[in-house]
């Protein structure tokens, strides 16, 4: 079947364009900012709802500046080592998942710094409003026709447009992605982060949980033409880039269970 045809320009606003992508990311830190309201407006949060705005403007900026420096960096360096300036050509697309949770991490830190609190009682509380904001990434990748997935004869291989993904039908893995990435881990974070939980749990739950689900889906998605598969003749380097975040998230949710500290 042929993937919808949606315009991948929202609006436009005369010479002003707005892009579905744009809104998605619009979309995710609304989002995540109204859940964020909810989660401190409930007894014992120890946050209080005004505060929220702050925390998503220092997330926004991690998700941004660290997403598109993770893309420089991990998926395309050869590329803009000879062309520096297009490094800042946001609109052009190129962010990773990886590289904006190290510049998320960054913004919480020093989040957390600014208010006085721990570094994990503010990647704990962050931590489920996440995956909204991913789901709708996800949804952004599949209205654009990129990021698809590998050539496939299952019913539901859809037919992107384009050149590069060629005339076979193909993986439609942003879908796969954004009911993993999406809705699965924002129930599993929301349903674990309900009671109170160790210090640093829902953290590890949220890295081990993103890990496995994006390991498993890489087996689905096409991975990078300049980069292929890096060894074995299956391993991406999403799946390499996931391989530590499963891992740190396992080592975090034990070293949380064994402190014990709420």
């Amino acid at each position: 079947m042929l993937a919808p045809d949606i315009d991948p320009v929202a609006i436009h606003l005369g010479p002003v364009k707005v892009h579905w992508y744009g809104l998605m990311y619009l979309i995710g830190f609304l989002g995540a900012w109204w859940l964020g309201v909810y989660r401190a407006k409930r007894p014992g949060s120890r946050w209080q709802p005004p505060e929220i705005a702050d925390l998503i403007f220092y997330g926004a900026l991690g998700v941004i500046l660290g997403g598109r420096l993770g893309y420089v960096l991990f998926y395309n360096f050869s590329y803009y080592l000879k062309h520096p300036v297009e490094m800042f050509y946001f609109w052009s697309g190129g962010m990773s998942f990886h590289g904006g949770l190290l510049g998320v991490m960054v913004a919480m830190w020093l989040y957390a710094r600014r208010t006085r609190r721990t570094f994990f009682a503010v990647a704990d509380f962050v931590a489920p409003l996440t995956p909204l904001g991913l789901g709708a990434g996800r949804l952004g990748n599949f209205i654009n026709h990129e990021l698809w997935g590998r050539v496939t004869d299952v019913p539901w291989g859809m037919i992107f447009r384009g050149q590069q993904a060629g005339p076979l039908p193909r993986h439609p893995s942003q879908l796969y992605e954004f009911m993993l990435e999406g809705v699965l881990l924002f129930i599993s974070l929301w349903m674990f982060a309900r009671k109170p939980r160790p210090t640093a749990s829902v953290s590890g739950l949220f890295l081990l949980c993103y890990g496995v689900f994006r390991f498993i889906v890489e087996f689905a998605r096409e991975p990078d033409a300049h980069l292929g598969y890096l060894a074995f003749g299956w391993l991406t380097m999403g799946q390499l880039l996931s391989l530590p975040m499963m891992l740190f998230g396992i080592g975090l949710m034990w070293w949380a269970y064994r402190s014990g500290r709420v």
